[in-house]
């Protein structure tokens, strides 16, 4: 058996503060508590050998796994049907609802026969801090319990079935016949917490059936009841998930160091809050009516502006972490092997102190929808987003790193520019919609330099069609958006001609790349796949051009990637194959723009 199974060949489970990725071969390869940017506790998938995994699932001959999720929650259910008998294992974590950082973070896995009779096996073999620190074993008195001690962390597992000692970890079994079911349940809590109480399969039950309520109602929540409502339900999930629920800040994607390119060097670690990425998230739930995620995000982005708001530099950094803490810096985990190979590991993220101007543009695309949290934050959270414009119409006018944070030098890209004319047109919208003082003045020639600016400099005679950076010749997926936000019409010729000129040179089989680094070096080794976001960006921006038979027929495509429980990493391969952090925030909010768009625009042809 391959030692490293297909980066989607997986599902997430989270409580809202972590989360872990259970394989359809049972395993748990990857998991990091307390939050989602904490150190590793299992993290096989970078490393077979030193990374630790969690595995509960069928012993003795072959067998064949499938997964699904239970309906409209994040409960990951994988069966495994043998000559013998047929199995399931449950998997979840309850969510976290208590307003702050939680002590104790617990995985349930729970297996059943479902016909015939089933030998289960588990191992558990941790390895904290991405392999690096070492721990102690320690076995209960009854053996039904294994306690991992690391330094600053302890693991507790309870099984009910007995556990024996394999050098420094846990292994065990147990025999099902049909209807018998069996809990081993996984806590994770600092050193000195006390013990968790003996789990009991009544307990257990109803932890269950409190998740799966959970899930169901928030999915109820949502106001879109259109085509492909089950992709779009699984989508908005996935960004719950990925949300960092006491400050209310999305991560990129709970993974760090899969691999853009196998064996290649593009591999990085996802698992903070992007001011862009988490902006365009709650944009995408706000749409879909759910309120409270965008207000709390909304809350965590004002905090970060009042925090800078005297001090020199830039008024926003580009990424932070979950708590709304600076990285520290990145390092390169040089004993991971890497996925498949695919070094270098690198823990933290050097991107962290670039420029990139467009993040403006995202804060204010999200926040102006919100009505709600714009007339909760106040006299004073106006003012600190009004001299956040007043800085940025003195400053918008520089190159930057742009929003796929090219490490080739600064460029003057154009959708950074596009995206600081939506700051200040977002603003000015603002300023009217909550009669708040403003120098509109101001913020309305930024707004129209930048669009005359661009008008002149961004278009390209030659290729008849707006390009990545004032004075070259390359194209970039990131323009997707600019009808999107009301930089042009959705019809407007240039706009036609633009995405005709995608159309021959970034799309391939429906599929669109971000740009050809071979044409625009973006300074890192290696090719990468196609960009997911960016596909869902061309449906929209087709949608909105009126070319409905082409969007729709991408966007069903494009769904046939999907993994088999319905999540996307980053990029499709050039066999199919996904790659990339897994799943990412960027990509489900791109699919739910689209298939709104797109279900909106069927409905307007029909009518």
């Amino acid at each position: 058996m391959d030692r490293y199974p297909p980066i989607a060949d997986h599902g997430l489970v989270g409580d809202l503060q972590t989360a872990a990725l259970i394989s359809s071969r049972g395993v748990v390869d990857w998991f990091a508590a307390p939050r989602f940017d904490a150190p590793s506790v299992f993290a096989a998938l970078l490393d077979h050998e030193r990374g630790g995994y969690f595995r509960l699932a069928p012993e003795g001959g072959p067998h064949t796994g499938k997964q699904l999720y239970y309906p409209d929650t994040a409960v990951v259910v994988t069966r495994f049907m043998a000559p013998d008998g047929v199995g399931e294992v449950l998997d979840w974590m309850t969510p976290i609802r208590s307003g702050g950082p939680a002590a104790r973070h617990t995985l349930v896995r729970v297996v059943r026969s479902v016909r015939g009779t089933v030998r289960f096996g588990l191992e558990c073999r941790p390895r904290f801090d991405y392999g690096r620190a070492a721990h102690e074993l320690e076995l209960g008195p009854t053996g039904h319990r294994a306690v991992f001690r690391a330094p600053g962390v302890t693991a507790h597992l309870q099984a009910g079935f007995p556990l024996t000692r394999d050098g420094r970890d846990a292994v065990g079994g147990v025999t099902l016949h049909a209807g018998e079911v069996a809990g081993a349940v996984l806590t994770l809590c600092g050193s000195d917490d006390p013990e968790p109480p003996p789990p009991t399969i009544e307990g257990i039950t109803d932890q269950l059936w409190d998740a799966v309520d959970f899930w169901q109602r928030w999915v109820r929540g949502s106001r879109y009841h259109g085509r492909w409502v089950d992709m779009v339900n699984r989508a908005a999930i996935t960004l719950k998930l990925l949300t960092y629920e006491p400050s209310g800040a999305p991560v990129a994607a709970p993974t760090m160091g899969l691999p853009e390119q196998l064996g290649g060097e593009r591999n990085w670690d996802y698992r903070y809050t992007w001011v862009r990425d988490g902006s365009l998230s709650v944009r995408a739930l706000l749409d879909l009516g759910f309120v409270d995620e965008a207000t709390a995000f909304t809350h965590w982005l004002g905090d970060r502006l009042r925090e800078r708001e005297d001090a020199g530099g830039e008024p926003l950094r580009i990424m932070y972490r979950v708590d709304g803490q600076p990285l520290d810096g990145e390092q390169v985990l040089g004993h991971l092997e890497g996925y498949r190979g695919s070094r270098p590991v690198r823990l933290g993220n050097a991107a962290e102190d670039q420029l990139q101007l467009d993040i403006y543009g995202e804060a204010l695309y999200a926040l102006s929808e919100n009505h709600e949290a714009g007339a909760r934050a106040g006299y004073r959270g106006w003012k600190t987003l009004s001299r956040t414009l007043d800085r940025l119409a003195d400053s918008w006018d520089r190159p930057d790193e742009g929003i796929w944070e090219t490490r080739g030098g600064r460029k003057d890209f154009t959708y950074s520019r596009v995206m600081c004319w939506a700051a200040f047109d977002r603003g000015l919208e603002l300023a009217a919609r909550l009669s708040r003082p403003a120098d509109t003045a101001r913020w309305t020639g930024a707004r129209d330099a930048v669009l005359e600016q661009v008008a002149e400099r961004a278009w390209s005679e030659e290729l008849q069609a707006y390009v990545q950076s004032y004075g070259n010749d390359v194209l970039d997926a990131s323009l997707l958006l600019m009808p999107r936000v009301g930089f042009l019409a959705p019809r407007d010729p240039g706009w036609l001609s633009t995405l005709d000129a995608m159309d021959r040179t970034l799309v391939s089989d429906s599929l669109v790349y971000r740009y050809d680094p071979a044409a625009s070096p973006d300074g890192l080794r290696g090719a990468e796949g196609t960009f997911s976001l960016c596909t869902f960006l061309y449906v929209d921006a087709a949608a909105r051009a009126g070319r409905l038979r082409q969007a729709r027929y991408t966007f069903e495509k494009m769904l046939t990637y999907a993994n088999h429980v319905g999540l996307f990493a980053e990029e499709i391969g050039p066999s199919g194959e996904q790659l990339g952090n897994f799943p990412q925030a960027f990509t489900h909010l791109a699919l739910i723009m689209a298939a709104r768009t797109l279900d909106e625009a069927l409905d307007r042809e029909r009518a």
